[in-house]
């Protein structure tokens, strides 16, 4: 069994809004073969709490508009360093960057196939690479 239709299209666009508001490290996962209750996992962290605040609320947003999705549950939106969306066909974890580097879910998963991701979603990380890179020389 794989991610659903459904919930590619979900991890799409929460993806693109995440890397819209310069989320690190975005990620999916097919956790359908080892979860009943979602199909795929997003991951992505931000350096700040208000960050992860912003990013949570244009992956909101953006599933709402382009997809009539609402969360089904939403978990640590208060404290700011792990927000955990849940919308049944997908779960999107933001976290503060020292916790993803804490929890590592990416090591929990990593026999999980990874989805595949518009480029556009991570190439401000490569940017910013080239643009540290270009300044140190």
């Amino acid at each position: 069994m794989t991610a659903s239709d459904r919930a590619a299209q979900l991890v799409r666009i929460a993806a693109e809004a995440a890397g819209d508001k310069l989320a690190d490290d975005i990620l999916a996962y097919d956790v359908s073969e080892q979860l009943v209750i979602t199909d795929a996992f997003v991951l992505c962290s931000a350096p700040n709490d208000r960050q992860v605040r912003a990013i949570v609320d244009e992956v909101e947003k953006r599933l709402r508009e382009e997809a009539d999705a609402k969360p089904v549950r939403r978990e640590g939106e208060r404290e700011g360093r792990w927000v955990l969306l849940d919308y049944a066909d997908i779960i999107v974890h933001i976290q503060h960057e020292e916790d993803r580097l804490f929890y590592a879910l990416e090591r929990l998963w990593k026999d999980c196939p990874l989805l595949p991701l518009p480029d556009s979603v991570n190439a401000h990380i490569e940017q910013r690479a080239r643009a540290v890179g270009s300044a140190s020389e």
